[in-house]
């Protein structure tokens, strides 16, 4: 079966400074990211093996590690691609983005609410987690979550199509303790386009949640 690989930046290292430093591009993506994939991967084949062995005492454990790590690598390999160096501003329709930019209007009230508080969901993040726009495929609707860690208090079904990494890690080499400054600097380099075909493929796929028979 195919393993989980570590995605090649879409960009160079310095490409998003100075918003986020070479540094912190090259230490986030080569270490950070490379170990939740590893990890993802090594939980796989150790739960294989308790297959094999009919082996179930950690499996509370295995269970856990898989969410943790699976999420990890999918919420980061969308991060690199939400950003770019040409970003930034707000979506428009002149943009070609405009079916995202009136569905942000439709469900926050307008775009600056909604960066309120998307804003705010990230720089409160308790600990270690994600802000995140995402597509709740019942109600058609965009809704925000604050993700703790990678995978707690997230609305089921929900597809997340804009993250901001709010882990340390993430920004502490260069905006130190403060969180909020890192994510207002995030704003200038969101890339409305691919956060709108995340948008438009979560449309197009959200008949597959099927609430009943």
């Amino acid at each position: 079966m195919a393993i989980y690989t570590l995605p090649e930046l879409p960009y160079d290292y310095s490409a998003l400074a100075p918003v986020i430093s070479p540094e912190i591009i090259e230490l986030h993506h080569d270490k950070h990211h490379a170990a939740y994939v590893k990890g993802a991967n090594d939980t796989l084949e150790q739960l294989a093996e308790a297959r094999d062995k009919d082996q179930w005492g950690a499996i509370n454990g295995l269970q856990k590690n898989l969410a943790f790590h699976l999420s990890g690598h999918i919420l980061h390999s969308i991060y690199w691609q939400n950003m770019t160096g040409d970003g930034g501003g707000e979506p428009l329709e002149k943009d070609g983005v405009g079916e995202l930019a009136d569905a942000i209007v439709e469900s926050f009230g307008s775009f600056a609410k909604f960066k309120a508080q998307l804003t705010k969901a990230s720089a409160t993040t308790q600990g270690s987690g994600w802000g995140v726009l995402a597509y709740e495929p019942v109600t058609g609707r965009l809704i925000v979550e604050q993700v703790y860690d990678h995978q707690g208090n997230v609305g089921q079904g929900s597809v997340p199509i804009l993250v901001f990494d709010a882990w340390e890690h993430a920004f502490y080499l260069q905006y130190k303790n403060q969180k909020v400054d890192f994510i207002e600097a995030m704003w200038q380099v969101v890339n409305w386009q691919d956060v709108a075909k995340r948008y438009a493929a979560a449309k197009e796929n959200a008949n597959n949640l099927l609430l009943a028979p």
